[in-house]
């Protein structure tokens, strides 16, 4: 966001002592002003000023100027006015301040007005990355409550997802700003993209779920209404949890390989659109029919493990629903540990037997309790590498990358995310 910084030659000096007073705050925007003003500052190299030529202060439908500030680049305007000489004001002058009441700016054109300005500007900001065509409801409400909530608390920034610009390239762009907290609105996919970018950083990540399954969410006890997971980011509360890399890709989830990369592949965005959380229960049926079995080599600290195997999940976060990530019960989010589960099939696994697996382990996770199952195998550590004959499908945090083989490693307590201590 950036900050329009103006005076007349009789209140320069007002004005530089002015910047001078809130650098901590000002510093955090991309400061404009005319090449006229420029000169007169006592410029540091904190403060890097973006000078205009004054003719572009004319904000007319062809200036640049005015693009920014019909594209909500600017946050504020402090313009120092020399009421002695208002018979004389430029034109141009009283059309920028126009503009600035028409398109609801902050403008100051006095100190007390200014040192207003800075108070609301030293506000923490938030960039809100808000993906409208997830989930089902009626994004543009949603994004109108989400802001009512937010904004007493945050200068909330929106950035909205597109076909041209996705979640990560939004984030790269707010990560340039140097953002107090950076919020991702969306489904699992959004969050994923906004999550990965802030492994290893300080900037904390909160989290408003709109999408099917939002499953990040529900592993971490976020509310899953905008309301609930508004009041989760307003109340200040950051955890440190475990994030992974797979191949070389970042990781909050889990890693599927064989069955679950096969079903969310065939639970295409189509398919969510009309079913809903259901598009990955029918396709999940669909592949009991598909899935054959695999030979798998599990190394850990360098012992290989080998295994028959129809399904494997690598999880670093996962909520009960995550049923094939449920071979220990409950998979603990900032252990500094994988949790393994291998689905072990024989050649004549029938499909009701993968049902009623499924099922127990779905039971494992309601009661947090390992399975004790013969056909589920569940084994921890902080790095892995699986191998499989034939390759198989790998999917991580929903997104298919190339088949097997992977390596997986934990990186314990590198994401800052805003979440209740207890779930």
């Amino acid at each position: 966001m950036k900050i329009l910084l103006l005076a007349h030659d009789s209140l320069q000096a007002q004005l530089n002592d002015f910047i001078e007073q809130n650098e901590s705050v000002l510093k955090r925007f991309q400061l404009l002003t005319s090449n006229i003003n420029r000169e007169n500052f006592k410029l540091t190299q904190n403060l890097p000023f973006n000078p205009l030529q004054w003719e572009e202060l004319a904000v007319d439908s062809k200036s640049d100027l005015e693009a920014q500030i019909l594209n909500q680049e600017i946050a504020g305007v402090i313009f120092l006015i020399d009421s002695a000489n208002i018979q004389n004001r430029d034109p141009k002058i009283d059309n920028l301040l126009r503009v600035c009441t028409i398109h609801n700016i902050p403008l100051a054109t006095n100190l007390a007005t200014a040192e207003l300005l800075v108070k609301y500007l030293a506000i923490p900001t938030a960039h809100l990355i808000f993906n409208p065509v997830s989930g089902q409801g009626d994004a543009q409400q949603e994004l109108k409550l989400i802001k009512q909530l937010l904004s007493p608390h945050f200068q909330v920034n929106v950035h909205l997802t597109t076909p041209e610009i996705d979640a990560a390239q939004l984030t790269t762009q707010a990560l340039e700003t140097d953002p107090d907290i950076i919020i991702a609105s969306g489904g699992d996919g959004t969050v994923s993209a906004v999550a990965n970018l802030l492994i290893n950083r300080d900037t904390p990540l909160g989290i408003i779920p709109r999408g099917t399954a939002n499953a990040f969410s529900v592993a971490l006890g976020i509310p899953t209404n905008i309301r609930g997971a508004c009041d989760t980011i307003i109340t200040g509360i950051t955890r440190a949890v475990d994030s992974a890399r797979c191949n070389g890709l970042p990781m909050i989830l889990l890693t599927g390989i064989g069955f679950e990369a096969a079903t969310v592949e065939k639970a295409d965005r189509e398919a969510k659109n009309q079913w809903g959380v259901l598009a990955y229960l029918i396709a999940g049926w669909q592949q009991l029919d598909e899935q054959q079995p695999f030979e798998a080599e599990i190394e850990i600290a360098g012992v290989i493990q080998k295994f028959q195997a129809a399904a494997i999940t690598v999880a670093n976060a996962a909520p009960p629903t995550s049923v094939l990530a449920q071979g220990g019960g409950q998979v603990i989010f900032d252990d500094g540990l994988l949790d393994i589960t291998i689905g072990v099939a024989g050649n004549e696994t029938s499909k009701l037997e993968a049902i009623v697996a499924i099922a127990d382990l779905f039971g494992s996770a309601l009661l947090k309790t390992t399975s004790d199952r013969d056909d589920v195998v569940f084994l921890r550590a902080k790095q892995v590498k699986i191998t499989t004959k034939p390759l198989q499908k790998v999917v991580i945090d929903g997104e298919i990358i190339d088949p097997t083989p992977v390596e997986i490693e934990c990186l314990p307590k590198s994401l800052q995310v805003f979440a209740p201590l207890t779930i």
